[in-house]
């Protein structure tokens, strides 16, 4: 006694476009910062283009993985391909993680040894802020849908990530422009670092909620099973499982102790309703599998359990 969740495919497809969207954009952004780094001789925006290329390596993972994950299901993988998603993130994670370590280290070799390269500051603040301009545009078409699926919010994380990286290329133009002070370029960097990591490691968490099958986030498990238990004709909620197959996809099973005058009556399958209809309304989950019992045989599993 089952309620199969649809595929999604709508959604699906959205976010693909989404994250196509934000490609080309992201994509344009570095090469202009590659041209306005040879241009300026900058190396903020050089390693701020690098930023991009890894954010346009990113994006691609995830709308392949988001591509993969579309697929139906099959007798070999009945959930179908909603965990390629789970896996993308994983590696959009890594790279967030390595892309942090890299720009820390370039950091404290820039103040270190300042650049002594005379550094166009004019055109390396207008390519920065056509940098931030774009970021922001792919963060809001981003902004919807990384709330309901970890890939699409992986890729969320490396725009945002970039549009701090604009930002702070900007300020380190501002500080060049007006003083001529360039180990700007290091804080900015070390700057980014610092903002990145916070981030790359609460995405790399919920991959691992996710892969351990643990509990979704602010689902709380007593409460289903209170709210399941106030169902006229349910004596007893047990057995229960709760995790998810990827952001925004729940899945719930549990054992449900009836009154015998249920079946007695034939209304059993009117309770199966009621109850996927409590988790479909009140708590967002909408693939949900029930085991019905009589009372009498809920209590002796239990007991032996």
């Amino acid at each position: 006694m089952h309620d199969h969740a649809p595929a999604g495919g709508i959604r699906s497809f959205s976010n693909r476009r989404l994250l196509t969207i934000s490609l080309c954009l992201t994509a344009t952004v570095m090469i202009v910062q590659v041209v306005g780094a040879v241009l300026t001789g900058s190396l903020a925006l050089l390693a701020d283009a690098a930023h991009m290329f890894t954010d346009a390596s990113a994006l691609v993972i995830a709308l392949i993985a988001s591509t993969v994950a579309a697929r139906p299901a099959d007798d070999r993988r009945t959930f179908g391909y909603q965990r390629a998603e789970v896996f993308g993130a994983l590696i959009n994670a890594i790279i967030l993680i390595v892309l942090a370590a890299t720009v820390g280290v370039e950091g404290v070799r820039r103040l270190i040894e300042p650049a002594e390269t005379e550094v166009a500051g004019p055109l390396m603040l207008v390519v920065a802020i056509i940098g931030l301009i774009a970021n922001m545009i792919a963060m809001w078409l981003l902004s919807a849908a990384q709330k309901t699926n970890i890939n699409v919010r992986g890729a969320y994380l490396e725009v945002l990530g970039d549009m701090i990286g604009s930002a702070a290329v900007i300020v380190a133009a501002v500080v060049i422009v007006v003083t001529g002070w360039m180990p700007a370029d290091a804080i900015a960097s070390l700057f980014i670092a610092v903002m990145i990591i916070p981030r790359a490691v609460s995405l790399l968490r919920e991959v691992f909620s996710v892969l351990a099958e643990s509990a979704p986030k602010d689902t709380h498990v007593g409460e289903i099973r209170d709210h399941l238990q106030g169902i006229h004709g349910v004596t007893g909620v047990h057995d229960v499982h709760v995790w998810q197959l990827t952001r925004g996809a729940p899945v719930f099973t549990a054992h449900v102790g009836v009154d015998p005058e249920v079946f007695a009556a034939g209304r059993a399958g009117d309770l199966l309703e009621e109850l996927q209809a409590c988790l479909s309304d009140h708590f967002d989950v909408e693939h949900s599998t029930f085991q019905l019992e009589p009372d009498g045989r809920a209590e002796c599993t239990e007991t032996h359990a």
